[in-house]
C-alpha cells in the first residue's frame, strides 16, 4: 500500500483545478500544467484538497497511486512557487552569460556552447560562474540542468567542470613521483 498516495494535496488560493475524466489541469500564477492520470487511479477534488484513490489492489495500481500523487503535487507546486536548479562552473575560463533568453557557456572548448531556453524555462546568471534554471515543470528543469552538467561533468583530479550547487566532488590523488 502506498504511503505517499494516501496523503492529500492542499490546493493554495489562486490555483484552479479542472478534472476532465482522467486529465487533471492545474492553473496558477506561474502557468498551466496538465497530466492524464492512469486508469487505475480515481481523482477526487473537494474542499480545496485533491485526493487520489486506487481503484483496485493490483501491483500496477499501487505503483501508479504514489506516482500520480507526486506528479499532481509537483504540478501544484510548479504553478505556485516554481522549481529552481542551481549550477556552478568550476575551472579557469569557465563562464556563463545570457544572450537574450538563451544561455551561452564557455567551458574550455574551442567554441561557445549555446543553449536555447525551452518554453516555460528561464535562465539567470547572478555571477559568471553560477547558473539558475527556473520553471514550472520539475522534470524539464531537472533534465535541462542534467544536460548542461553533462557537457562538462566534474572531473575527479582537479574538480573542474559543471556541478550542481552544493554537490560534493569526490577527489582522487594524483600520481606520485
Amino acid at each position: 500500500m502506498s504511503r505517499i498516495g494516501k496523503r492529500t494535496i492542499a490546493v493554495p488560493k489562486g490555483v484552479t483545478i479542472t478534472l476532465d475524466g482522467q486529465t487533471v489541469t492545474v492553473k496558477g500564477p506561474k502557468g498551466e500544467r496538465s497530466w492524464t492520470v492512469a486508469e487505475e487511479i480515481e481523482v477526487k477534488f473537494e474542499n480545496d484538497e485533491i485526493n487520489l484513490v486506487a481503484r483496485n489492489d493490483s501491483q500496477r495500481a499501487s505503483a501508479m497511486w504514489g506516482l500520480s500523487r507526486t506528479l499532481v503535487d509537483n504540478m501544484v507546486v510548479g504553478v505556485t512557487e516554481g522549481f529552481t536548479r542551481k549550477l556552478e562552473l568550476v575551472g579557469v575560463g569557465y563562464r556563463a552569460a545570457l544572450k537574450g533568453n538563451d544561455l551561452s557557456l564557455q567551458l574550455g572548448f574551442s567554441h561557445e556552447v549555446d543553449i536555447k531556453a525551452p518554453e516555460g524555462v528561464t535562465f539567470a546568471v547572478p555571477k559568471q560562474t553560477e547558473i539558475n534554471i527556473s520553471g514550472a515543470d520539475k522534470q524539464v528543469v531537472g533534465e535541462l540542468a542534467a544536460n548542461i552538467r553533462k557537457l562538462r561533468p566534474p572531473e575527479p583530479y582537479k574538480g573542474k567542470g559543471v556541478r550542481y550547487s552544493g554537490e560534493k566532488v569526490r577527489r582522487k590523488e594524483g600520481k606520485k613521483k
